[in-house]
């Protein structure tokens, strides 16, 4: 679609009144990111009230109207996806916006192939816009979407604003804290990573500078007597007069009273047990019904997993072992979910596959069959695996005369952990004996016996590729080395997943293809470096931190390398610089290693914060080059074999960067707002 074009939603498919917006971007550097906002207008084109602003502190309707799904890769670029079920929206709400945010003011020019998709109930894509002339400008509404004649529309708009979030939600009718506002337009310069407190400041030199990112401590580890867990829960409350657009402050569960355990080997009793699981079948029909009873009776944790599948937002049951007819032999998915709103019905089946094993072509295309035949929705698979654009777990054949079409889908177990993570410590549920029943579910999860952990083997090529780099006998074009880049990249999203879970911020894979490169041809390309290399690499954006985390795993040497590239201050003279940093790692690793950057291709100095910390001047080049940045790394020996035991590859790879970004990472400032081109006191329309 172009700038200012519109169409009516039914005329593009018959499944539009559940849909899913998909705002995307890409960032030369990696580092760029933005976040979406939703708003709700009535027909004068203001908000009700502060309750019909959606963003990151407030990220669902509890009508389920409206459902931040948060991002995803998606091909070359990030996807940040917001579930719309448009048949429970408010009568009173004409208007439907859909927008986008920089942190702190950053610029929407810096970024890359900003685009909307809307997909329909069967995740069919129906339209698209792109935005091609964003400069200055901090926010943007991408478009509308607005009833007309009792049907609802779609609106190219493509608006931009030079105030950020603030000025946007203003415009609209939302009355904004003025700590907000200066929070992110401050008349002093950024806040440098390295550059010294101001000399008339009358706070005390900190190594740990405002702004710092606070380490999370992990989930308490009680006994499960009784639903009052150590959760803080979310209660509904009236909406403030005055709305906060700043990121709040996460509260984490305290931390319990002292068990009343004679020794540590007495065990907890837990809600959902998984010692006595002996077989995979049974591992595979406990974690289906565990998972999908928690679905039902927790309304968010549900309404979050199956909101991106298409799902309305309504009432959930889930059943399992259901007999469906098919042919001579009738078939038993694990699991079938159900829900109900206003007489509709939406229906998926549930295959589950635990402790690694491989989902089965024939099965899925049988209930893929059977779904179609009975009019369901959707199948949805669920398995360690984590599914990657262009390379999918199961080939499925799918009939094109029929009218109606089933969607397929797929969950990681890491994305359940992921999903009841952020509810349970970062975003809250409403009732007490809910989180205290996700904390249950979550600890089922994690017992080392209910096969549910996640992406936990490297793949049979894994052996074989790794003995190829070490004999050189590894040839570019070698299938087996695209197998390896393919479950690299699997850990690495998974890696994204925990860890995201775990702060409660966003944690994502950084993209940097070309733009219109597939998937594919990206990982042949990185399957031939391989070869040539020896070497997997990655980079994570984690939201907040101050540069991108990069991840190498050099099989040459059996070595993993983390690092992180932090920019020299604009003010301020070298020496200053580098003593700054010495106190701010003061706790860091004596192993990490610093490299000063310098313009050009010239290598700086480097040590070793042990020699480093008595003479900082060594960091200091010798002659008068320009120092451009620091670099941070840290090097540990890596697991070798393919599968998920304590000496294995993927548990390294874990506790390289868990061990990375609690002692190197948290310690670092986070980025202090970036200088604007332009101020203004009012939205600046485009």
């Amino acid at each position: 679609m172009i700038k200012g074009a519109n169409i009516g939603l039914p005329a593009l498919s018959e499944n539009a009144e559940s849909i899913v917006v998909s705002l995307g971007w890409s960032s030369p550097d990696g580092e760029g990111d933005a976040d979406v906002s939703v708003l709700l207008l009535g027909e004068n084109g203001k908000v009700r009230s502060n309750e019909d602003f959606f963003f990151y502190n407030n990220p669902a309707a509890a009508d389920g109207s409206v459902q931040l799904l948060g991002q995803t890769p998606s091909e070359n670029v990030n996807e940040d996806r917001i579930q719309l079920d448009l048949s429970a929206v408010p009568i009173g709400v004409g208007r439907v916006v859909i927008s986008a945010s920089r942190h702190q003011r950053a610029e929407f020019g810096q970024l890359e192939n900003l685009r909307l998709t809307l997909c329909d109930a069967d995740g069919e894509g129906i339209l698209g816009f792109s935005i091609t002339d964003a400069k200055t400008e901090s926010a943007f509404v991408f478009g509308e979407i607005y009833r007309r004649e009792g049907e609802w529309k779609f609106r190219a708009v493509g608006q931009g604003y030079d105030t950020g979030l603030a000025g946007l939600a203003t415009d609209f009718g939302i009355e904004i804290d003025e700590d907000d506002d200066q929070e992110a337009d401050t008349s002093t310069p950024p806040a440098d990573t390295l550059a010294e407190p101001s000399g008339t400041s009358a706070a005390p030199e900190n190594p740990r500078m405002p702004g710092t990112a606070e380490t999370v401590a992990q989930p308490p580890t009680g006994t499960a007597s009784a639903p009052a867990a150590p959760v803080e829960t979310v209660a509904p409350a009236a909406p403030a007069r005055r709305l906060r657009t700043a990121k709040r402050k996460v509260t984490l569960p305290k931390e319990p009273k002292k068990s009343l355990a004679e020794n540590d080997t007495w065990r907890a009793a837990r809600l959902f047990p998984a010692a006595s699981l002996k077989s995979d079948r049974e591992r595979e029909a406990r974690a289906t019904s565990v998972l999908l009873s928690v679905m039902a009776q927790v309304p968010e944790f549900g309404r979050r997993l199956t909101a991106g599948f298409g799902a309305p937002s309504g009432r959930m049951e889930t059943f399992t072992e259901v007999s469906l007819p098919h042919g001579e032999t009738p078939k038993r998915p694990d699991g079938v979910i159900r829900v109900e709103r206003a007489g509709k019905l939406w229906t998926a089946l549930v295959e589950t596959k635990t402790n690694g094993n491989p989902l089965k072509g024939e099965q899925i295309q049988d209930y893929m069959d059977i779904a179609a035949r009975r009019g369901y929705e959707a199948v949805i698979t669920l398995s360690n695996d984590v599914a990657l654009e262009g390379s999918p777990l199961v080939n499925v054949k799918v009939d094109g005369r029929r009218k109606h079409k089933v969607a397929l889908r797929h969950l990681s177990w890491a994305e359940v952990a992921h999903q009841a993570h952020m509810l349970i410590r970062h975003e809250g549920v409403r009732q007490e004996p809910h989180a205290w029943l996700l904390q249950e579910f979550l600890h089922y999860l994690q017992h080392e016996n209910s096969g549910c952990h996640g992406f936990q083997n490297m793949g049979p090529a894994w052996v074989p590729v790794r003995k190829g780099i070490d004999e050189e006998t590894l040839c570019q074009g070698d299938e087996r080395a695209t197998q390896v880049v393919e479950s690299w990249e699997r850990l690495i999203r998974q890696v994204c997943l925990r860890l995201g879970g775990e702060l409660g911020d966003k944690v994502m894979p950084v993209q940097r293809a070309k733009r219109g490169t597939d998937p594919q041809s990206r990982r042949l390309e990185l399957a031939d470096r391989l070869c040539r290399d020896g070497r997997l690499n990655a980079e994570i954006r984690i939201d907040g931190t101050v540069g991108v985390l990069a991840v190498t795993a050099d099989l040459r040497t059996g070595r993993l390398r983390t690092s992180i590239e932090i920019p020299a201050p604009e003010q301020g003279y070298p020496l200053a610089w580098v003593k700054r940093l010495m106190k701010l790692l003061s706790e860091a690793p004596a192993d990490l290693h610093v490299q000063t950057l310098l313009d050009g291709t010239v290598a700086g100095p480097r040590g070793t914060l042990e020699k480093l910390r008595p003479e900082p001047g060594d960091l200091l080049p010798k002659e008068s080059a320009q120092i451009t940045g620091f670099r941070l790394s840290l090097s540990k020996s890596m697991g070798s074999t393919r599968g998920n035991a304590e000496s294995g590859f993927i548990r390294s790879v874990d506790a390289a960067v868990d061990h990375f970004h609690s002692t190197v990472v948290t310690r670092l400032p986070k980025p202090g707002p970036s200088r604007q081109k332009t101020t203004g006191a009012s939205p600046a329309p485009r």
